[in-house]
């Protein structure tokens, strides 16, 4: 996967692609970039691409407070300047949230989405007494690992965790509180029956961040959603059980696409 570049709204953003064929576009979660989805970049008779958000990885700053609807925004305007089809959405953890906010705002951008490990439509609290650790991660690498670390319980790639760290670092310095805020005040439980195509969603078990009984309630959400619980995972199979992964979404492809 070759890395490129595209200026987006003003913000230069980085991206990786895989592939030809249908469009897949993967989009990470907090303290993450496209490199999140390097393991299950393969998928035949796809194009995958995954992106680095403004704010994230090798993208610029998204230029005003992390907000979730200025980042589909820039991801709807991703989508369009690279002159897609209306893509398979991939979103994971914050990702999801992402994800979301553009399928309910404008759904004929996109064919269906697959939300892994995601944020509920109503968002994902974080006390603000945690504020603080938050702070600490930011500042200490040790820690940081450590925290993400617990969240891939089933990694056993450590080469390729330590690059994760190094992506996570990246992350712009008002993003790491800013983000937790704006998942805190993200909520678009009135809007979902606006988005009416297909919807995965995929939990692991093993997951410290988001629940099976949310997970559950996300697919509920929406008209023609669906649940895939992944029993040897925790919050990224993405990383964690990348084949199983992508036997699953080839499995969902191959039943909306046919």
């Amino acid at each position: 996967m070759t890395g490129q570049r595209i200026s987006i709204l003003g913000i230069d953003i980085y991206y990786v692609s895989l592939g030809t064929g249908f469009p897949i576009v993967y989009v990470h979660g907090n303290t993450g970039s496209s490199r999140w989805f390097e393991k299950v970049a393969d998928i035949p008779g796809y194009r995958t691409i995954a992106l680095d958000l403004p704010n994230f990885g090798r993208s610029g700053a998204l230029g005003a407070e992390p907000d979730i609807h200025r980042y589909a925004d820039c991801l709807l305007a991703f989508i369009k300047a690279l002159n897609l089809k209306p893509p398979v959405l991939v979103g994971h953890s914050l990702g999801g949230a992402v994800a979301q906010s553009l399928a309910v705002r404008n759904p004929e951008a996109l064919s269906a989405m697959v939300l892994v490990d995601s944020s509920s439509p109503t968002g994902l609290i974080t006390p603000r007494e945690r504020h603080p650790v938050i702070e600490i991660m930011r500042t200490n690498r040790g820690i940081l690992a450590q925290a993400l670390a617990a969240t891939l319980p089933t990694n056993k790639d450590a080469g390729f965790f330590e690059y994760l760290i190094d992506d996570a670092v990246r992350m712009n310095e008002k993003a790491w509180i800013g983000n937790a805020e704006a998942l805190s005040r993200f909520d678009i439980s009135g809007l979902t029956t606006s988005f009416a195509k297909p919807v995965l969603v995929v939990q692991g078990k093993a997951d410290i961040l988001i629940t099976e009984e949310m997970a559950r309630k996300t697919a509920e959400a929406y008209a023609a959603g669906e649940f895939r619980l992944i029993e040897n995972s925790g919050h990224s199979p993405i990383v964690e059980v990348p084949e199983l992964f992508k036997e699953i979404l080839s499995d969902f492809l191959g039943r909306i696409m046919g």
